[in-house]
């Protein structure tokens, strides 16, 4: 699989970054317009809908159409685990169903002193088409670096 990986320093405390990428809201803020997403559903681990917190178990079904271009894709992602441990944490989300023949997110965050937070996205990935799209899987960050970079700029203007 290919990898890509983003970094950004954060102006607030981890507890507040932590509490930001927990909720679903958090999801639908940094996701750059030109994505034109469309929050389907959300149920968490027991099949509730509307979870206040995304726990492992968690499922988020979304619909894109980037750039208003071609037929809305639908993007199934389920939360496969959430964790914090004193000065860091993390979570891991995965596609279950969509356009990439893989996608495995993870969202690390790491505190630096009492008021800034290091953010680090590992996205592992592979577009569909088997060998053919292996091979041009590295080509990714093209398109994974202006939303990453959005999104990343987006965290920044919210909490700090």
């Amino acid at each position: 699989m290919a990898t890509y990986t983003r970094s950004v320093r954060v102006a607030a405390p981890l507890s507040d970054v932590w509490e930001f990428h927990s909720k679903i809201d958090g999801l639908v803020t940094l996701t750059p317009t030109w994505m034109n997403m469309h929050l389907e559903s959300v149920t968490g681990p027991d099949g509730d809908p509307d979870p206040e917190y995304m726990e492992p178990g968690s499922v988020a079904v979304t619909s894109v159409r980037p750039f208003g271009v071609g037929p809305r894709q639908e993007w199934t992602s389920e939360i496969l685990t959430r964790e914090r441990d004193g000065d860091s944490a993390r979570f891991v989300d995965e596609m279950t169903d969509g356009p990439f023949a893989e996608w495995t997110h993870t969202h690390l965050f790491y505190a630096d002193g009492d008021e800034e937070t290091i953010v680090c996205d590992r996205v592992e990935y592979a577009f569909p088409g088997g060998g053919l799209g292996r091979a041009v899987s590295p080509l990714g960050w093209v398109g994974f670096e202006p939303m990453f970079r959005y999104r990343h700029r987006k965290t920044r203007e919210v909490l700090e």
